[in-house]
């Protein structure tokens, strides 16, 4: 993966930047010893890896202003990283970088019952938030997988979902409120504790915009009433195609189910030799959640399992009791971590119609003998968010570069489809020169044309999203 060349300039005053940085930030806040930087150089998209010049972690947003003022003054490029949970290399430093992580940004700052919302530091964990309300019966919505450890700042970044935005929505849908610093140290407030500002949506155009134009240093979010129950139901079939036309009828049927997860043969004999979650010998398996009163998830699911017993199933599982329900979860949950307890892997996160999810599992299963690579996929079935875990063997030449050229070929797929590059993992670097697939040129001008505003000297996390063929001349010319 191509990364421009650093600038010898900034290289060669890093003991001035690092002098100026400590007059503005306590002592701990400045990591610029060689050994210590190593801890920044790479996201969870390990494949890639370059350590930052230093990297600092403000408490405050006056502190963040402050170190990206410096760094705009002297032209150093600034990387904003939450938790380094990014799958795509949205965190990937380059070596004349300064990483400015948002971890210390983490209190909950306001929360208001009433009116339904948290304001929160960004630095502050997914699942943390659901925690600071859940004694008074509220919850936070999007549940990303890595939500114990992934970062609200990184949330807004890619506009993160997870297992239960078919019923919730993502990260964009939660968000009501931001206070971000610019790439100047201007600090400015977008949206608030209402359902909609006046004016542009600049909210919708901040989530998702993978750093490019700000830091966000804190999160107005939405928290909503946890539902009176929640119930799962296991799904186990002999075929993948089977499995996702399963989905599409559900989908058809009118029924909003809070999740449908899907997993593969090789994710589920995966995940029982790792979780021992007791799931049937299938070829997929879905998972299926419905909440409400008990009347009404009786209701949904009578209808559920109506349409999943016209499909053959090998075994249908009702949990009757929280027990059950943690053991159907249990396997899913524990995916990600199972497949890497036996290979290296690449994530991808394309997104697709419902309807063509047999199509693409077909596809997919297609590529996999084409290129010899194993294909686990474990993904977000409902909204068609797919995450083919490709295993490949890092330490084997030429394995990683297969693995990426046939992830292009799934995401290409996943557009042609009628879908697009990313579902939740953002574009980073890992589906930067794919871009071009999805967005004519006058798309990508008018998205660079966006970043000239709020980032005119193009510092803001260089060399992602945007194909360096597009970017670099326009950040060169800026300079």
């Amino acid at each position: 993966m191509d990364m421009p060349a650093p600038s010898p300039a900034v290289l060669a005053r890093k003991a001035q930047i690092v002098e100026r940085l400590q007059g503005v930030l306590p002592a701990t806040a400045v990591i610029h010893s060689e050994s210590e930087v190593r801890a920044y150089e790479c996201d969870a998209l390990t494949a890639y890896k370059c350590p930052p010049l230093c990297a600092v972690l403000p408490s405050t947003t006056e502190e963040v202003a402050a170190a990206l003022k410096i760094c705009h003054d002297m032209g150093v490029p600034v990387v904003p990283r939450g938790s380094g949970t990014s799958l795509a290399g949205g965190a990937l430093p380059t070596a004349d970088c300064v990483i400015l992580g948002t971890a210390r940004l983490n209190a909950v700052i306001e929360t208001n019952y009433e009116d339904r919302y948290i304001r929160v530091g960004s630095g502050r964990t997914n699942l943390s938030v659901t925690g600071a309300v859940e004694a008074m019966d509220f919850f936070y919505a999007p549940d990303p997988s890595s939500q114990l450890a992934c970062a609200i700042a990184g949330n807004i970044a890619m506009n993160s979902g997870g297992a239960h935005c078919l019923k919730y929505g993502v990260t964009t849908n939660n968000l009501l409120g931001v206070k971000m610093v610019l790439m100047d140290g201007t600090v400015t407030e977008i949206g608030g504790a209402h359902l909609d500002a006046a004016g542009l949506d600049l909210l919708g155009l901040i989530c998702g915009s993978e750093g490019q134009l700000g830091v966000v240093t804190e999160a107005t979010l939405r928290i909503l009433r946890k539902p009176e129950g929640a119930r799962p139901v296991l799904m186990a079939f002999n075929d993948n195609e089977v499995a996702g036309a399963c989905v599409a009828d559900i989908i058809k049927a009118g029924v909003l189910p809070v999740a449908i997860e899907f997993m593969d043969r090789l994710c589920i004999e995966t995940t029982e030799n790792y979780a021992q979650a007791g799931y049937p010998d299938s070829e997929a398996l879905l998972i299926v959640e419905v909440e409400g009163s008990d009347a009404e998830i009786d209701e949904q699911l009578a209808l559920i399992l109506d349409i999943a017993r016209r499909h053959d199933p090998v075994e249908l599982r009702e949990a009757k009791d929280a027990d059950e329900a943690a053991r159907i979860w249990l396997g899913r949950k524990s995916a990600f971590g199972a497949i890497g307890q036996i290979s290296d892997y690449m994530c991808l996160d394309g997104t697709i119609p419902v309807s063509s999810l047999p199509m693409v599992l077909r596809r997919i299963g297609e590529l996999s003998e084409e290129y010899g690579l194993k294909v686990g996929n474990v993904f977000h079935a409902g909204d068609g968010n797919m995450h083919p875990l490709i295993c490949y063997d890092a330490n084997k030449p030429g394995d990683l570069e297969l693995c990426e050229a046939m992830g292009a070929e799934i995401l290409k797929l996943c557009v042609d489809a009628g879908g697009c590059l990313t579902g939740e993992h953002g574009v980073g670097i890992e589906k930067r020169d794919l871009m071009t697939h999805q967005f004519a040129p006058q798309d990508l001008e008018a998205q660079m044309a966006v970043k000239d505003v709020f980032d005119p000297l193009w510092l803001l996390n260089p060399a992602k999203v945007f194909p360096l063929d597009h970017s670099e001349p326009r950040r060169i010319a800026a300079e």
